[in-house]
């Protein structure tokens, strides 16, 4: 019983905690509300989990090899994370739904397994819970992560979406998109620089 607290505790830490990923739905939950949000916490949800599997199973043994890996990682990471930094500060303050700027699933799928935060959350869970000799074990932790990660992404859209005043006020989104974009690249950029 304390392996699968720790296990939820763990995951919980990890997802609701700010990154990449966290503040981007946020930004979308006050763009374009929750709804209209869901798919990319969907898409985040279930990259994430992909990814953990992944590692889980061994992927990590391969990239290890390579170390050259991590160096990619770091660099398209930053690169993909900074371009939508980008996208959100520029975006215009006015809310208009046009289908293709919509936040999309496999924007969040691809933004975890582009995300340094999200491969060390992994990383450390496999590692900690010893889950690379335990296949049982690891459907576990991957169906715990699964519901509190969803849940906790959800909660950043919700949060955003109640965040949604800041269309009524003076250059309130203009701001929002701003810091929230300029974030997002200052998070890139510092996950550049740590080390894996």
């Amino acid at each position: 019983m304390t392996v699968l607290l720790a296990m939820c505790l763990f995951s919980l830490s990890m997802s609701i905690s700010p990154g990449p990923v966290n503040m981007t739905i946020l930004a979308a939950g006050v763009n374009y509300g929750f709804k209209r949000s869901f798919p990319l916490v969907s898409g985040a949800t279930i990259g994430f989990t992909f990814l953990l599997s992944a590692v889980g199973l061994g992927i990590s043994n391969l990239v290890a090899q390579a170390p050259v890996f991590y160096e990619i990682l770091r660099y398209a990471g930053t690169g993909y994370m900074s371009y939508i930094g980008y996208k959100i500060m520029v975006s215009r303050p006015e809310i208009e739904y046009k289908e293709e700027q919509l936040p999309r699933y496999r924007h969040g799928f691809f933004m975890q397994w582009l995300n340094p935060k999200a491969w060390i959350a992994c990383l450390s869970g496999v590692t900690s819970f010893g889950l690379n000799s335990s296949l049982s074990l690891l459907v576990i932790f991957v169906s715990i992560y699964f519901f509190i990660c969803y849940l906790s992404l959800a909660a950043w859209a919700l949060l955003g979406s109640k965040l949604q005043f800041l269309t009524k006020v003076k250059n309130g989104m203009r701001t929002f998109n701003i810091i929230m974009g300029g974030s997002l690249i200052i998070v890139a950029v510092y996950l550049l620089f740590s080390h894996l």
